[in-house]
């Protein structure tokens, strides 16, 4: 009777309404009287199983964009499944990530479920739905440079790679992964991370913590397993995600996606 209530309880908070949470970054470069840039951080949607149909994405979707954001970021595992074994069709994301609107677009990394599985229809459907995969590759928007680093848990990272391609871009750097445990080798000039991958610990109970890397189950760096975490001259924003892995069940870690907007020194808090 107990676990049977834990797995109620647990799938109810895996299917609630993510929480929008949000940080203001003050950026010393951005110019005086530089409007505040916006960007959304979404990650592990794990579309497919209980805990992740079209009807509940196209609904997070629509309070998404009720954000209004500048630029949308999704940092991976857009699917389950292992040893490249799908366990939903890429092609049923289109049409809920299409309705994603931001008026400098939406870029997306890989993550470890997607390098998993079958990466290349992952990214064409990607595609379709107008979503740009960076994989170890920098992109301007707006007044930032997005350094899009592939995922580090299945070393994919190449962060020197990443850097060579920023070459010319300009812009304030921020590096945006799946996984957060490659904060630490960024260059120092690189002073925000937005990264997902952990699901906040997915099952964290009082007293004990996260369950979770006791199964070698999303296994990472503690130090970021959820939040807002502030390294010296570097702050890692890590979202708890939307969907919930293999096991559609959260217990203390509810999903989320974060409202991450960059202002200028002078900028009045709204």
């Amino acid at each position: 009777m107990v676990v049977l209530s834990l797995v109620a309880i647990g799938l109810r908070e895996a299917i609630s309404d993510p929480i929008a949470r949000r940080i203001e970054i003050v950026a010393s470069a951005l110019p005086a009287g530089t409007p505040p840039y916006r960007v959304a951080l979404l990650s592990d949607i794990h579309f497919g199983n209980r805990a992740m149909d079209s009807s509940r994405l196209e609904g997070i979707v629509a309070s998404i964009n009720a954000a209004r954001p500048d630029l949308v970021v999704i940092v991976g595992d857009f699917v389950n499944g292992h040893n490249g074994k799908l366990e939903t069709r890429p092609q049923d994301l289109v049409k809920p990530l299409a309705g994603l609107k931001a008026r400098d677009g939406v870029v997306a990394t890989p993550g470890n479920h997607d390098h998993w599985t079958d990466r290349a229809r992952i990214e064409a459907a990607l595609a379709e739905a107008g979503i740009a995969t960076l994989a170890n590759r920098a992109v301007r928007r707006g007044p930032l440079l997005i350094l899009g680093i592939d995922d580090g848990y299945t070393h994919h990272a190449d962060i020197a790679g990443t850097i060579a391609s920023a070459k010319g871009l300009g812009g304030i750097p921020v590096a945006v992964s799946h996984s957060p445990d490659i904060a630490p080798s960024l260059p120092s000039a690189v002073a925000t991370m937005l990264a997902g991958h952990t699901h906040c610990g997915q099952v964290v109970l009082p007293g004990i913590g996260s369950l979770a890397p006791l199964f070698g189950y999303h296994v990472y760096n503690p130090h970021y397993q959820c939040g807002v975490v502030h390294d010296p001259g570097r702050t890692v924003v890590v979202t708890a995600g939307l969907g919930s892995g293999s096991i559609p069940l959260r217990i203390g870690a509810p999903p989320d996606w974060w409202l991450v907007t960059f202002r200028a020194p002078d900028a009045p808090l709204p």
